[in-house]
């Protein structure tokens, strides 16, 4: 899953990053959480100067996916999440894993490492934050997805969602999922919902590279949304670091004579 990111870029590096026409200037961004608004990169209507692909473009939206079948937000959970695996399947993600793939650029987001309860009991140990950034530094791509939602009243929204899928070798020691990062040479596969359908981009849907992200122990700083400074990605010292589960070979569920 992933609950908080962060987007520090500048937008001069984010325009570089993802060929948009047009981005307005915005401040540093240590802690999203849901519910606030969040920068997406969609494909527009018209081909690029000198170009034939299609332009992209930059649009803010709220994190929360709301379907257009929704009545009534109040009383439908907050999607910040959508499945990889399953989004195409599911009646709230169907339509705009055909029509509206968006980028949500990053540059890392935050995990919780949680031990069981018996074991946290047994030990105390206590959840521990990591900010997971790419190791090379600079901007990532989440896949998305949007909707704009309209109210009986007419109004709209424009909501969206992170694509999440299982978690690498890396990642599996803190969580068991992880967002899906899109490498920038299949931006434009991702973002072409007119000839690309869901099962053209499936390929798209992997878990990155062990050695692309690294994990970060931080302060439970991250935890409240009111804190949105750079220090909540300040190093701390952790006891005992997430150790992958091992599992059981075989045989080992059987009952052994020596």
């Amino acid at each position: 899953m992933c609950g908080r990111y962060a987007l520090t870029a500048t937008p001069e590096d984010i325009l570089e990053f993802l060929s948009v026409i047009q981005i307005d200037d915005f401040p540093k961004r240590y802690n999203i959480a849901p519910t606030q608004p969040i920068l997406l990169i969609i494909a527009g209507e018209k081909a690029a100067p000198g170009s034939n692909l299609p332009e992209r473009r930059a649009m803010l939206a709220r994190w929360g996916f709301l379907p257009g079948w929704v009545k009534d937000p109040k009383e439908f959970p907050l999607l910040i999440n959508a499945r990889a695996e399953t989004a195409v399947g599911k009646a709230s993600f169907r339509a705009a894993m055909r029509h509206r793939r968006v980028l949500i650029p990053a540059s890392g987001f935050y995990e919780w490492h949680r031990p069981p309860k018996d074991k946290a009991k047994e030990t105390g140990e206590k959840s521990q934050a990591y900010w997971i950034r790419p190791k090379r530094g600079g901007i990532v791509a989440f896949a998305g997805l949007m909707e704009t939602w309209s109210s009986a009243d007419g109004s709209e929204m424009d909501t969206a969602a992170i694509l999440t899928t299982s978690a690498n070798s890396m990642m599996s020691a803190i969580h068991d999922r992880m967002p899906v990062v899109i490498d920038q040479q299949d931006f434009e596969r991702w973002l072409d919902c007119k000839t690309q359908e869901p099962r053209d981009i499936e390929d798209l849907l992997k878990p990155a590279q062990a050695d692309f992200f690294e994990a970060i122990p931080v302060s439970d700083l991250v935890n409240k949304v009111s804190n949105m400074g750079p220090d909540l990605q300040e190093p701390v010292s952790v006891a005992v670091k997430p150790v992958k589960p091992t599992p059981p070979s075989p045989g080992d569920d059987q009952l052994s004579l020596f």
